[in-house]
């Protein structure tokens, strides 16, 4: 080999562990997390109504999920499932309780532990809020205007703005950060009869605008329910009363609930903005998701904690800035869940996942050449709640075309075919024709159980 050539060859190989080096190196880490925004509130998600420019263009700087779902559609153990990476089962959250899990097998301790700027602004909902464990802590949620210590007021929105861009520029430079922002928007205030209250400049927002009523937001498609949920009793159809039995309040709660919507994203492109300011956005993994989906009146409910799509299928945005740039903007429509955010978070640290975390990255989804092997079917399950007239059991075998239901409580199985029923109507579980179909979804459904357990 000739000298010049030798010297192109060193070139080539210094240049290639320099690009090593920086692949290599601990990305910082920002969760932006929405509360009760189900997977098609967002104007890139083909949304008519919603403006939400700042993630429409998170997302066209990174790769969109379009059939991300949660293990179970309730707030308190949702956020337990994406700290620990577990399946309720496991972390043995019951809604409202500290989750079991050990906080350094979370993945804002085993950050911690290994050097990261932690920070957790905003709801917390898993207990008492373990401040002692962050650097940087600020909890708090329940209503959307909030006593300041001198008496004034402010929006739960902007104080999550507030804390979170404290954090950005106060944090120090010499480590990586991790900080999640837990937004309370768009969760309704539920002991005030309005429910949802925006920022008074955002009352201009859709004013003249209909909002359109979903197809089954019927008492037909509420009387095909399942008795102990078709009543009025059950906590989702309460909850329909307080927000949509008339079209009037319909429009009213609707448009209220995308205004706190718009403001989040306003929040989410401030803080981004503070990121490009700073020059780290490209050294930063990005995260938008939600905790659970939520009825829009569909099913003539409220809310959400039943199998149904509305209830749990929720946005996820990822901004990896190592994703090729003839990748973005793209979506993929795996069934990726929120157990497989905390590994992925670890991932881009450089940190292994603990054996007990159930869920997995799903960075090779959208970093790999050629794209892995992944899931087609997932188990979901959630608890009781009070009794079985206010919340009842539920449990599923999720698939894309089919659905598999069961109501422990009552010993009571649906069956759905979403590819000619998507939202979920005509239960098919009498029907001999998927005698073959329901038994074999039936022994996938006990085994993905017991894995889940």
């Amino acid at each position: 080999m000739s000298i010049k050539n030798l010297c192109i060859l060193v070139t080539v190989l210094c240049s290639l562990g320099h690009h090593s080096a920086a692949a290599q190196k601990p990305l910082n880490i920002l969760v932006l997390y929405a509360d009760d925004w189900r997977h098609n509130t967002l104007g890139c998600a083909g949304n008519p109504v919603v403006k939400t420019p700042n993630l429409d263009r998170l997302a066209t700087e990174g790769i969109r999920f379009t059939h991300a779902c949660v293990t179970t559609a309730i707030c308190g153990v949702s956020r337990a499932s994406i700290f620990t990476g577990q399946w309720m089962s496991r972390h043995g959250n019951p809604a409202f309780l500290a989750f079991k899990t050990p906080w350094a097998e979370t993945y804002p301790g085993l950050l911690r532990t290994n050097g990261y700027f932690v920070g957790h602004v905003g709801k917390w909902h898993n207990g008492k809020f373990p401040a002692a464990q962050y650097d940087f802590g600020r909890a708090y949620s329940g209503t959307h205007w909030i006593k300041e210590k001198d008496g004034t007021k402010i929006h739960v929105t902007q104080k999550n703005e507030n804390d979170a861009l404290e954090f950005l520029r106060t944090r120090p430079e010499n480590k990586p950060f991790c900080l999640t922002l837990a937004f309370f928007a768009t969760h309704a205030e539920d002991t005030n009869p309005l429910q949802y209250l925006p920022q008074p400049e955002s009352m201009k927002l859709y004013q003249d605008v209909t909002i359109p009523v979903p197809p089954n937001a019927t008492d037909a498609s509420f009387r095909r329910l399942p008795p102990f949920i078709a009543n009025e009793k059950n906590e989702g159809r309460v909850r329909w009363h307080w927000r949509f039995d008339t079209p009037e309040k319909y429009q009213t709660m609707m448009k209220n609930y995308y205004r706190l919507a718009t403001e989040v994203d306003t929040t989410c492109g401030r803080v981004l903005a503070e990121l490009r300011k700073q020059g780290l956005l490209d050294s930063t993994l990005v995260v938008f998701t939600g905790d659970n989906g939520y009825y829009h009146a569909e099913h003539g409910l409220a809310d959400k904690w039943y199998p149904h799509e509305e209830s749990i299928r929720v946005p996820l945005i990822v901004r990896d800035p190592r994703l090729d740039s003839d990748r973005r903007g793209q979506t993929n429509d795996d069934f990726v869940l929120n157990v497989d955010l905390a590994p992925t978070i670890l991932a881009a640290a450089g940190i292994q996942a603990p054996a007990k975390m159930q869920g997995r990255a799903i960075t090779p989804l959208y970093l790999e050449v050629q794209k892995p092997a992944w899931r087609t079917e997932f188990f979901y399950e959630h608890a009781t709640i009070k009794n079985t007239n206010f919340i009842p059991s539920s449990e599923a075998l999720v698939r894309k075309d089919w659905k598999y239901f069961y109501w422990p409580d009552f010993k009571q199985e649906q069956l759905f075919d979403l590819h000619s029923d998507p939202m979920e109507e005509n239960d098919l579980i009498a029907d001999p024709a998927q005698a073959d179909r329901l038994s074999e979804m039936r022994r996938r459904f006990a085994d993905l159980k017991s894995a889940a357990r």
